[in-house]
């Protein structure tokens, strides 16, 4: 029997029609409209109908916007509360997490942090009209940013992905399709519903369309995922769903793609200078391990440490990692609590590990709620990719040598303590491929308004469009070109 029902939204309609069934990542099961049956109605009709968005200015797009924020009240909204419901039953996290997720939403609707957004990914300036400016061969140049018909294939870790993703597509002014994730099936479609609700004959909400359907489709997705159709896609989620996406990118159709990335952690030898510090970095660190439940792309796992690989080195790494999991343990319950989900392969491991102490020092771990696994030689556990829920290894090791071996194309944030020593590497791990650099318990601190996985995903959802004038006094015309053949 369906738990719940994931309507379809279809530019400000809302379908219920033609039900069939879905299955969550738990064991929960949802019904929604059979995407085949309306595959052919989500495409904008023409692009031209997309003009009645340049007929806003941003200051009104900012108006809707804000005012949508407001009604964003989990305690008052009907439509966030159904999410929300349905996110207990279909999404790992607890119902703290989850929750603390819904409560944020309204902030990002904020007039000064919308403008923040726009004016530092884009530049307001080139979403209002054309901005001028004179090349140094002479030619009148006036650039403007344009939205575009994207199709947004949504992450389902928290809440804020949903409302970031219809943010920026309505500060852009992109046509919108946005694939709902199995593990929040609503939270975009309460918001867009609320939309409607307030503003039913807005263009934003004439432009943005809402559903779900099962990823791998591919009869529906070769009807949909095409260049006529969409020119991007932004694509979160798994290696295997993003690689998936890639066989239906050609000229016309932009891959913009937000794919799985791995944290890390670079503790310098200061932090063992009092107990003071160490218990201070313990709980630095134990925040970038467990907020959200290490759930997120940003959660650190592997800790390296320069400890030291001697004696008294490896004293201090596990000192360390004993202070990180009871630090861990007294995180606030909106933060991270005891993992709903276990993945037992990996407490098997940790077991066989505590089994070890040779080789490893486990805190934690027997009752489930996370560990902190202490390498007692600078290699990281052979179950490292597997790390996940609150579980984390801590690697000594003697020179930072060791650690920038271990960064590569899929690091994203890396917390660094102390911040000399951060900037001591900053110019050094991106080369390796690091991210993001962020102060040691900060990596689960997500700022919208900066660069995401090394680049910049709403100047890329924009289409860049040059208006050149080019007067033959100032620019050389090239059919007065002197004719250099015979």
């Amino acid at each position: 029997m369906s738990a719940f029902t994931v309507p379809l939204f279809i530019r400000g309609e809302v379908i219920t029609d033609d039900l069939v069934p879905f299955g969550t990542r738990l064991e929960h099961s949802f019904q929604a409209p059979d995407p085949h049956k309306y595959v052919n109605a989500l495409p904008l009709r023409s692009p031209a109908d997309m003009a009645d968005l340049y007929a806003l200015s941003f200051e009104e797009i900012l108006d809707l916007l804000e005012e949508l924020g407001k009604h964003l009240d989990l305690d008052k909204n009907p439509h966030l509360q159904e999410a929300y419901e349905a996110s207990v039953l279909a999404n790992p996290f607890p119902e703290s997490i989850l929750r603390t997720g819904y409560i944020g939403l309204q902030a990002l609707f904020s007039r000064e942090f919308m403008r923040e957004i726009a004016e530092t990914s884009v530049g307001i300036a080139y979403l209002e009209g054309w901005v001028p400016r004179t090349s140094l061969d002479g030619r009148s140049l006036r650039v403007r940013a344009f939205g575009s018909r994207t199709l947004h294939i949504a992450a389902g870790n928290g809440g804020l992905v949903s409302a970031v993703t219809i943010l920026r597509s309505a500060i852009t002014r992109s046509d919108v399709i946005i694939k709902a994730p199995s593990n929040d099936p609503l939270t975009a479609m309460a918001i867009a519903r609320t939309l409607r609700d307030i503003a039913p004959d807005h263009p934003i909400t004439k432009h943005l369309s809402v559903g779900y359907w099962k990823g791998g489709d591919t009869a529906f997705e070769e009807q949909l995922y095409k260049p006529e159709h969409i020119e991007k896609i932004v694509a979160w989620g798994g290696f295997a769903s993003v690689k998936h996406v890639t066989k239906y990118i050609q000229p016309g159709l932009e891959l913009i793609s937000l794919d799985p990335k791995r944290s890390a952690t670079i503790i310098g030898s200061e932090a063992f200078e009092s107990e003071d510090t160490l218990r201070e970095v313990a709980v630095r660190a134990a925040c970038d391990v467990g907020a959200g439940n290490q759930e997120g792309c940003v959660n650190a796992r592997v800790i390296y440490v320069l400890s030291g690989t001697d004696e008294p080195g490896l004293e201090r790494a596990n000192r360390l990692g004993e202070h990180i999991y009871e630090s861990m343990l007294h995180l606030p319950g909106s933060l991270s609590t005891k993992p709903k989900v276990v993945n037992r392969t990996l407490l098997e491991h940790v077991e066989g590990s505590r089994l070890n102490d040779d080789w490893y020092r486990v805190y934690g771990g027997e009752d489930g709620e996370g560990a902190i696994v202490v390498s007692q030689l600078d290699e990281p556990v052979h179950y490292s990719m597997m790390l996940s829920g609150r579980v984390a290894n801590i690697v000594p090791v003697d020179s930072i040598d060791k650690v920038t071996d271990a960064v590569n194309a899929y690091t994203q944030t890396i917390g660094i303590y102390p911040e000399s020593l951060k900037t001591e590497l900053r110019d050094r791990l991106p080369l390796f491929g690091a991210q993001r650099l962020t102060s040691l318990g900060y990596a689960a601190s997500v700022n919208f308004t900066i660069p995401q996985d090394a680049m910049e995903p709403v100047r890329r959802m924009c289409k860049w469009i040059v208006d050149e004038q080019c007067d033959p006094d100032r620019v050389f015309p090239l059919w007065q070109a002197p004719d250099l053949v015979g």
